[in-house]
């Protein structure tokens, strides 16, 4: 079973031997917006539908806890929670991995120029999106959460690190190397908490995890604590690094994308770090008997929240499953080209200041020319990051495999193998992410022996192959470079309203 806990829901699955899902239940939670910008989760409330998730899905696969090998859990990653160690039950609304309240303290632990320190140590860029200054604002500002400090009843983590400790009884605080990975506080090359990251982000010692293996004998589930059950946790991960196990990238040089409201590339670049100089993150990808492998990373904010735009803002299409056939009623973009740069655009840029813009409209601009270039800014936005990955970690592009929602679409990834010149493999399982998390418990348990097992079980429900010249490739490419420059740094350059005045 894998239990798949999300930014917006929580999915229980049921994974057969062939990696197949025989049962799957899924609760939304709660999202608090206390403040612009701000972002929290009601940790409690996910526990219980965690237990409720679970229930559900047994009873209606009719399925008995003794036949379960093990429990494997995925996380939204950056979130962090606090909680009591005695009773377990959270202090504090959870901080999410979108709350932006800690822009000001990463603007000014740049200046201080901290940053370097932090990416050679973490892989990571001093940004509100990780988990130490959401910990270190916490910690000033939360008097509950300062006071447990204080007494030695403070536990903090991530989700998955909650989750297991409220699935054992308090028996095992612990969480994986992926996951640690993600909290601006971990060494990724000595796989420890980081003594002078610790002062830095003023976590007093003892508030955190144990960190070990994704894939590992962390225990067993309380009867007291979880319906009665008691079954082995054996698999913890991020949720996009389980994807990318999900998706069997087992080699180094295999990528994945996930095509959700943003995307999320990854690329295993095997079992040594590779510290990006153009705007990537390096992450742990996983750790498996002692080997740990990395990944970089590219976040990109805005693919399938352009389509909900376009549904919801501009009114062009009534459902999102309607784009493609609009877009389809054209053969080109029509010479348009559309950066979705919402809120900024991420990797490999990491402008905050740059907008959104749509240009080479004429008078023959039609919706489907819209629609196109919309789905056309999901592969332009995937080649931005791919080409540095490659370039970076020095490794040949052999495929991508994707998933996510809008890899239903064809248009999309035929674009996509066309514009990387690159064959695009559409997986034939969904979840990814629960498949990934069931993965690394199933191999702690001995349900599945090696990932060669898995591998060769990895299945694709379509293949695109490129067809497009080279210089029709880097002719569109060109064109959308020139869009991408003319969409950066609008909110403060030239053309904001602070410049006009």
């Amino acid at each position: 079973m894998s239990i798949d806990q999300g930014t917006t829901g929580t999915t229980a699955v049921l994974w057969d031997k062939n990696g197949v899902s025989v049962g799957q239940a899924n609760l939304e939670h709660k999202q608090y917006y206390p403040r612009a910008g701000w972002v929290e989760h009601d940790a409690e409330e996910i526990w219980n539908n965690v237990v409720d998730t679970v229930a559900r899905v047994l009873k209606e696969a009719g399925a008995g806890a003794g036949e379960l090998s093990a429990i494997g859990i995925a996380n939204q990653r950056e979130t962090i929670v606090f909680w009591d160690r005695e009773s377990g039950k959270p202090l504090e609304k959870a901080i999410v991995w979108q709350c932006r309240r800690t822009s000001e303290m990463c603007r000014l632990l740049k200046e201080e120029g901290y940053e370097e320190m932090v990416r050679q140590k973490t892989g990571l860029l001093l940004d509100p999106y990780f988990s130490g200054t959401k910990l270190r604002w916490a910690l000033e500002n939360l008097s509950v959460v300062a006071e447990a400090a204080e007494k030695g009843s403070l536990a903090c983590g991530t989700i998955d690190s909650y989750l297991l400790y409220r699935l054992t009884g308090g028996r095992v605080f612990a969480t994986d190397y992926s996951n640690a990975s993600r909290t601006l506080l971990f060494d990724i090359h000595n796989l420890r908490w980081d003594p002078e990251l610790m002062e830095l982000f003023k976590v007093p010692p003892g508030i955190l995890p144990q960190t070990l293996p994704s894939s590992y004998q962390y225990g067993r589930t309380d009867p007291d604590s979880f319906m009665g059950l008691s079954i082995p946790v054996g698999g913890m991960a991020g949720d996009q690094q389980a994807a990318l196990f999900g998706q069997a990238c087992y080699k180094p040089g295999m990528s994945k994308n996930t095509y959700g409201t943003g995307s999320f590339l990854l690329m295993n670049i095997g079992d040594k770090p590779v510290l990006s100089e153009q705007g990537l993150l390096t992450t742990v990808a996983w750790g498996i008997n002692n080997r740990i492998e990395y990944a970089l990373e590219g976040s990109i904010f805005i693919t399938g929240a352009a389509v909900q735009w376009l549904r919801d803002g501009l009114g062009l299409i009534g459902q999102s499953s309607e784009l493609e056939g609009l877009a389809k009623q054209v053969d080109d973009n029509g010479g348009v080209y559309f950066v979705p740069a919402f809120v900024g655009l991420g990797a490999p840029y990491w402008d905050p200041y740059a907008r959104g813009l749509m240009i080479g409209i004429t008078g023959g601009t039609s919706g489907a020319h819209l629609a196109r270039a919309v789905i056309e800014a999901m592969a332009y936005q995937t080649r931005d990051v791919l080409e540095i990955m490659y370039r970076e970690a020095g490794l040949p592009l052999q495929e991508l495999r994707v998933d996510g929602g809008a890899s239903v679409m064809d248009l999309l990834l035929r674009f996509q193998a066309d514009l990387t010149n690159t064959t695009v493999r559409r997986t034939a399982t969904f979840d990814t992410t629960a498949l990934g998390a069931a993965y690394l418990a199933g191999l702690a348990s001995g349900f599945w022996s090696n990932q060669d097992e898995l591998a060769a079980g990895w299945r694709q429900n379509a293949v695109f192959e490129p067809g497009m010249s080279e210089a029709a490739r880097d002719a569109l490419y060109r064109k959308w470079q020139k869009a991408v420059e003319r969409s950066l740094g609008w909110a403060e350059g030239e053309f904001s309203d602070s410049a006009q005045d």
